[in-house]
C-alpha cells in the first residue's frame, strides 16, 4: 500500500459499482487528515491539488512534494491528482512531479477548443502513463451550474471521449462548486444515460452541495469519482473557530490545527464509507 494511480482506484470502483472519494488538499494538515481518514476506514482515497491551491502556495511543487510524501507513507492506497487545471503547462508540471492522474478543465471553453486542448494534453500525459480526466458541460459557480441548459449531453459526451481519449469525464448534472448547503438536485436520469453512453467512468464535481442520500443514488446511477472540498473545509474551519473562541490567549497554531485536522478526518472517513457502500444484490 502506498502511492498508486487514480487509474487503479477509479477503475476498481467503476467495476464494483461503488464510489471513490476524491478530496482536495488545501495545506499540509488537510492532506494528513485525509490520509488518516482513509487509514481509519481502511479504504483508498484520492488526494487532489487544484490549480487554485497551487497558486495559493506560489507554485505546484511545494504542496505537491508534501502531498506525495504523505501518500507514500500511507498504509492504504492513496492517489495524488491534479484538479481543475486550466493551464496545460500546469498539467505537464504535475506529470513531471510524479502525479498519476490529472484533470484538464476545458469545460468553460467552446466545444471545439475544449476538444483540441484536451486531446493534446491527453497525448502528452498518456506517453507518461498518466490517467486524464476531462470536463464537458461547465460545472461552475452556484448560479451557472443551475442555469437552464448547463448540462452534459450524452451524445456530445460520447463524441468528446472518442475525440480526446480521456480516461474519465467530469459531467454537469446539477451540482455546483463551493456550495455550503447540501441542497443541490442531481439529474439521476441524465447520469444513467451518460453512464450508458460512455465507456469511461463519470466524475461528480461540486459534491459538497449534495446530500448523502442523493450522492448514494448518484453512485447507483453511474457516478464513480466523487469530488468533495468545501464540505470538508467547513469541518476544519469550524473546529479552528471553536478552539480559538475557547481560549483567546492561544497562539500556538498546532493547538487549533490539530483538532481541525481531526474534525476533517472524522467526516472524510464517514464519506469514504458512504461512497464505498456496495450496491444491493438483485
Amino acid at each position: 500500500m502506498t502511492l498508486v494511480s487514480a487509474r487503479e482506484l477509479v477503475t476498481d470502483a467503476a467495476t464494483r459499482g461503488i464510489g471513490i472519494g476524491a478530496f482536495n488538499v488545501i495545506h499540509l494538515e488537510t492532506g494528513e487528515g485525509l490520509v488518516r481518514a482513509a487509514e481509519a476506514a481502511q479504504l483508498p482515497v484520492i488526494l487532489q491539488i487544484s490549480q487554485n491551491c497551487a497558486d495559493y502556495h506560489g507554485g505546484l511543487e511545494p504542496i505537491s512534494l508534501a502531498t506525495l510524501a504523505i501518500a507514500r507513507r500511507a498504509s492504504v492506497p492513496v492517489a495524488v491528482h491534479l484538479d481543475h487545471a486550466e493551464r496545460p503547462e500546469l498539467v505537464d508540471e504535475a506529470v513531471d512531479l510524479g502525479f498519476g492522474s490529472v484533470m484538464f478543465d476545458g469545460g468553460a471553453l467552446p466545444y471545439d477548443e475544449n476538444v483540441a486542448l484536451t486531446a493534446a494534453v491527453v497525448e502528452r500525459a498518456h506517453r507518461a502513463g498518466v490517467f486524464v480526466e476531462g470536463e464537458l458541460g461547465e460545472v461552475g459557480g452556484k448560479d451557472g451550474a443551475h442555469a437552464p441548459g448547463v448540462r452534459t449531453d450524452p451524445e456530445e459526451a460520447r463524441a468528446f471521449v472518442a475525440a480526446t481519449g480521456v480516461d474519465a469525464l467530469a459531467v454537469a448534472v446539477g451540482s455546483s462548486h463551493a456550495m455550503t448547503d447540501r441542497t443541490a438536485s442531481l439529474d439521476l436520469d441524465l447520469i444513467s444515460r451518460l453512464r450508458s453512453a460512455l465507456d469511461v467512468p463519470l466524475v461528480l464535481h461540486g459534491s459538497s452541495g449534495v446530500a448523502d442520500d442523493v450522492i448514494a443514488q448518484a453512485v447507483r446511477a453511474g457516478m464513480t469519482k466523487i469530488n468533495v472540498s468545501t464540505h470538508l473545509n467547513g469541518f476544519f474551519t469550524r473546529a479552528v473557530r471553536e478552539r480559538l473562541d475557547a481560549d483567546e490567549r492561544l497562539v500556538d497554531s498546532r493547538k487549533y490545527l490539530a483538532p481541525a485536522r481531526e474534525a476533517l478526518a472524522s467526516e472524510a472517513e464517514r464519506m469514504l464509507q458512504l461512497f464505498a457502500l456496495e450496491p444491493a444484490a438483485g
